[in-house]
Formats: structure tokens, C-alpha cells, sequence
């Protein structure tokens, strides 16, 4: 299900530039959900064209650009939580620890596979609304590309403690990718057990990216 909704994970190149990465830049802020994913978007487009040499060397450095761009402005914490389900509570807290870094690495892993299907898209970003009683709001986005109808995304952000936000979810089309991923690994636990789904995750962080061959090759 996941692998499927491989080419809607491509907008989570909207997520989070470091600002270390492109230093002359403001700094993204956190305290506003929209303008984050607007800003981030369009700064981790401009690192994905910077670092286009390094990538065409190794495919494998899309993963330092999610590590570094995207996973500091994901809840993957939660978003592990809430995969978890059922089991959060009857899982121990060393489990929980060892699932949440397992979760990250695989979130790392397949989101940096989803960068190759990059091909200069236009993203169109709705206007935002007023959030300030809000814990939880969603960034309507739309992928833009000549000949094809427009793909409909829905970026889930929550609200911190300190007021800040976070991004959670992606729903693509009307499927969210966090509840697919809920389902699929409550199903494996129940057959397996954690220890084993934890396995899993570690070992599909370990795969290579691979680039898909253009076409006529």
C-alpha cells in the first residue's frame, strides 16, 4: 500500500530545509503551519538542485537531504505513536524507543526513494486560515504537472507544547499514508511480534535508493 502511494511521498520535498543549509535565508517559522510548508517547499527545491551533482554521483544522498531538510520539522515521534495503535501500551518502553528510531530510519529511507521521481513539478500551495485556536490543521497542496491531472495532497500538522507545529501525515488523493502504515504493521505485529516489525524497519532503512532509469534506456 505504502510502496503504491510511492510518486504522493514526492511533495515532502515541501518539508523543512535546515537553516544551516542555505544560511543567508530567514529562518523557517515554526510558529505559523502554513507559511512552514510554503517556505520549506521552496527551500528544499533550491537544495535539491544544489546538491544535483552529488546525487547523480550516489542516489544515497537524497537520504542527508530528508535527514537533514525534512525530518526536523516531522513529528516522527507521534506519527510512530500512532502507527504503534494497540500495541503502544503493551509494548515496552525500551520497544517503544527501539521502534521510534526504527520508524525514523524507515521514513528517511522511503521518503529519500520518492525524491527520484522529482522531475521539476510546479506545487501550487492554498491559501492559508486562521489556526490560532486550532491543535491540529491541514496544508492543502496541489502537484502541478503538464499533462496530467492535478495530485491532491493534504499535509496534517499538529500543534506543540510551545506552540510551534509539526507535520504528521500526508494524505494523497484521499488515503492517508500514516493510517495505510497503521494497519500494515498492526497486521505484522499481531503475526510476528514488535521485535520482529523493528527488524523489518532497520533492515529496509539499510536499502540503497535507486534511481529509475529514463525513459528509452
Amino acid at each position: 500500500m505504502f510502496k503504491r502511494l510511492s510518486r504522493f511521498l514526492l511533495p515532502l520535498v515541501w518539508i523543512f530545509t535546515a537553516t544551516t543549509a542555505l544560511a543567508d535565508d530567514a529562518p523557517i517559522n515554526t510558529m505559523d503551519p502554513y507559511a512552514m510548508v510554503k517556505s520549506v517547499a521552496n527551500k528544499t527545491f533550491d537544495r535539491f538542485h544544489q546538491d544535483k551533482a552529488l546525487i547523480d554521483a550516489d542516489a544515497d544522498h537524497l537520504k542527508v537531504i530528508v535527514r537533514e531538510e525534512l525530518m526536523p520539522y516531522i513529528d516522527y515521534k507521534y506519527a510512530s505513536y500512532k502507527v504503534l495503535g494497540q500495541y503502544l501500551k503493551e509494548s515496552t518502553e525500551d520497544q517503544r524507543n527501539r521502534f521510534v528510531d526504527a520508524f525514523e530510519g524507515y521514513l528517511i529511507s522511503t521518503y529519500a526513494q520518492a525524491f527520484t521521481e522529482y522531475t521539476n513539478q510546479k506545487v501550487e500551495f492554498s491559501p492559508g486560515s486562521d489556526f490560532s485556536n486550532e491543535k491540529i490543521v491541514d496544508v492543502n497542496v496541489q502537484i502541478i504537472e503538464a499533462g496530467r491531472p492535478p495530485i491532491k495532497l493534504l499535509f496534517k500538522v499538529r500543534r506543540l507544547k510551545d506552540d510551534s507545529w509539526k507535520a504528521f501525515d500526508l494524505v494523497a488523493e484521499g488515503v492517508s499514508l500514516l493510517s495505510s502504515k497503521q494497519s500494515e504493521i498492526s497486521n505484522l505485529i499481531r503475526q510476528q511480534g514488535i521485535d520482529a516489525v523493528i527488524k523489518m524497519l532497520e533492515e529496509r532503512t539499510k536499502d540503497k535508493v535507486t534511481k529509475k532509469p529514463k525513459a528509452g534506456k
